[in-house]
């Protein structure tokens, strides 16, 4: 069942449960819920606390003023929760020391207490509380004779542990709250991290696709139209083949940008049709003859069947490297060697050059002349979005992509693919 139709209550992978995305939710409008059954459960609760409690003062005006008090405090909990946990504690301290019905009027007490903690304000709590236990002490032990109820004794010293390992208790499970609450939103920015990255790394990806199509494509078109302009009028058969090249190529550069874009319309979907690989290397080789371009290709060693990662950068680190022969070398003729080692393929795109005069349409910079700068993994020759794209497809697989002047003369781009990272990859 698709994600669309999932129960709400289904949790992903990774994924906190619903009453930890409520508990690290930020603080919004007033919890005016929450604060009205703390109220009403302190003013209920009170009421029968006191029928079994006749030894102690009755509840007056004064007691339900209190126990409402204490409970309105906490509509600041969120906003002001050193305020929340010193107003409840004070309140508290005052129906203590008017001798009333012990209850459920430490429940105020203890939900401030815990919205402080989970919120950071543990200095404040302890002092709260601190203070809160002093004068229940002082109440108890020196100062009963001049307060209600008439005739009250000291209490028990031995009796005042509990409601201390109480308050120690309601700290450290508030505290294991707020640290747990500082996990999730930590897990939370780091899977926002994540799903950035992946979208940066899409982005880039598309970015390469879309050049390396275009780059070539529109190459090959450029030079056919310039023949089919200079023989349109002495030849026009030939200007006619320039023609069903330009069509050739501008149909197959529409597909592969079709695909690109089906998968952004489509996002999980298998594209259509298979990436291009090596396989497809004979077209290259085509489309680069009705360029004026010869190339001979030849394979050294074993041929094996390569990941789909390694084969697609293969495919698209050639075709980048045939397209700026075409486009700023003076050369007619390129060779392109395929060395199958063990563990990584090795290609080697060389030509004679010399440069053509000009720039590169990408950078504004001419590619032929510019000196080698190692970045990461592998170095690259020039600025251009082609060639840095090359040291990215090879960086990727865990490899290394080189292009500069050769020293006989020329120019000459080498890649190194491994085989490993780029299985784990597809894998």
């Amino acid at each position: 069942m698709g994600s669309e139709r999932r129960a709400p209550w289904a949790r992903e992978r990774g994924a906190e449960p619903w009453w930890e995305r409520w508990l690290a939710r930020p603080a919004g409008r007033l919890p005016w819920a929450s604060t009205l059954a703390v109220a009403g459960l302190q003013q209920v609760g009170s009421h029968y606390a006191a029928l079994n409690q006749p030894d102690r003062a009755p509840l007056d005006s004064f007691a339900r003023v209190l126990l409402a008090a204490g409970p309105a405090f906490l509509l600041l909990r969120h906003r002001h929760p050193s305020l929340a946990v010193f107003g409840t504690c004070f309140v508290t301290a005052l129906y203590l020391g008017g001798g009333y019905p012990y209850g459920p009027v430490f429940a105020s007490v203890a939900v401030s207490c815990f919205t402080a903690v989970v919120a950071g304000r543990r200095r404040a709590v302890w002092c709260a509380v601190g203070l809160l236990w002093a004068g229940h002490l002082l109440i108890a032990h020196l100062l009963y004779p001049w307060l209600p109820p008439g005739g009250d004794g000291p209490a028990s010293w031995g009796a005042e542990w509990a409601p201390a390992a109480w308050a120690v208790a309601l700290v450290s499970a508030a505290e294991f709250v707020r640290v747990r609450r500082e996990q999730w939103a930590h897990a939370r920015a780091e899977r926002a991290a994540q799903e950035r990255r992946r979208a940066d790394e899409e982005r880039l990806r598309i970015a390469r696709e879309l050049h390396d199509v275009l780059a070539h494509s529109i190459s090959v078109i450029n030079v056919q139209a310039g023949v089919g302009l200079a023989l349109i009028d002495s030849h026009p058969e030939q200007a006619r083949a320039a023609l069903t090249t330009i069509k050739a190529a501008s149909k197959e550069a529409l597909g592969e940008v079709r695909q690109v874009l089906d998968t952004l319309r489509t996002p999980g979907d298998a594209p259509r049709s298979p990436a291009p690989g090596l396989d497809r290397l004979q077209e290259l080789t085509r489309q680069a003859a009705a360029a004026g371009l010869h190339v001979q290709v030849t394979a050294e060693g074993p041929r094996t069947a390569l990941p789909p990662g390694a084969d697609l950068a293969a495919f698209r680190i050639v075709q980048e490297a045939l397209t700026n022969i075409v486009r700023h070398s003076g050369s007619r003729t390129a060779e392109v060697r395929l060395r199958y080692g063990p563990d990584a393929l090795e290609v080697t795109v060389d030509d004679e050059g010399p440069a053509l005069a000009g720039t590169d349409t990408d950078t504004g910079t001419s590619t032929r002349t510019s000196t080698s700068t190692r970045t990461g993994r592998g170095t690259v020759t020039g600025g251009g979005n082609g060639l840095v794209g090359m040291r990215e497809r090879a960086a990727a697989l865990g490899g290394t992509a080189e292009a500069g002047p050769r020293p006989e003369g020329g120019f000459r781009v080498r890649a190194r693919l491994p085989f490993t990272s780029s299985r784990k990859e597809t894998s």
